[in-house]
């Protein structure tokens, strides 16, 4: 306990016997694994599942641009920021939200320890293979996708092209018609045509 007794008189800073205070949480300690033994109730250490992967998308976009009024009687849940019904507590930004949803806490709440659970060989074989066909599917989809977006392309390129040539038919004939009437206008007055005056070699 405290003690003043070696003190001088001036020191008025309480003096803490720490050994007597070590004995006593030794004395406690024994007393609490006595207690467990008579009873027969050794508490077992909590055995939690391996990490695992999420089951579902994590929804981070719902309530962006959102406005919401909140009153004081407004439910947590439905406060502003990110809201885990497991832990029972909100976030306030997404980044923080997803730190707390991966951290240790909240793994905890849901029965989980921070440990994974180690591959075999096969199995990562599997998941080799697996990815693999998702991604040639992925692939097959795009191509057929990709090329379908090429004919409409296409399609649109060569009908673009007609409509040009179209426009040049009528141009051309539309000048050929000019020609033939100034042809015709320096025949009467006179002259050979409204060419250039310079001299072709």
């Amino acid at each position: 306990m405290a003690s003043g007794s070696g003190s001088s008189k001036n020191d008025f800073r309480r003096k803490w016997d720490k050994d007597e205070y070590e004995n006593l949480a030794q004395k406690r300690l024994s007393e609490e694994r006595d207690r467990e033994r008579r009873d027969g109730k050794v508490a077992p250490p909590v055995k939690r599942d391996l990490l695992r992967h999420r089951d579902y998308k994590v929804d981070l976009e719902s309530k962006l641009g959102k406005t919401i009024v909140i009153t004081k009687t407004t439910p947590q849940a439905e406060m502003g920021g990110y809201y885990c019904n497991v832990c029972d507590c909100v976030v306030k930004d997404s980044i923080n939200f997803l730190d707390h949803i991966n951290g240790k806490k909240h793994q905890r709440n849901l029965g989980m320890s921070m440990r994974v659970e180690r591959s075999s060989l096969d199995q990562v074989k599997k998941r080799f293979e697996a990815n693999k066909k998702k991604m040639e599917e992925k692939q097959k989809e795009y191509d057929f996708e990709e090329r379908m977006k090429e004919l409409r392309e296409e399609e649109e390129k060569a009908k673009a092209y007609k409509k040009e040539k179209q426009k040049e038919r009528k141009r051309r004939a539309e000048e050929d018609v000019d020609f033939e009437e100034d042809d015709e206008m320096a025949a009467v007055m006179g002259f050979s045509g409204f060419g250039s005056s310079k001299k072709s070699h």
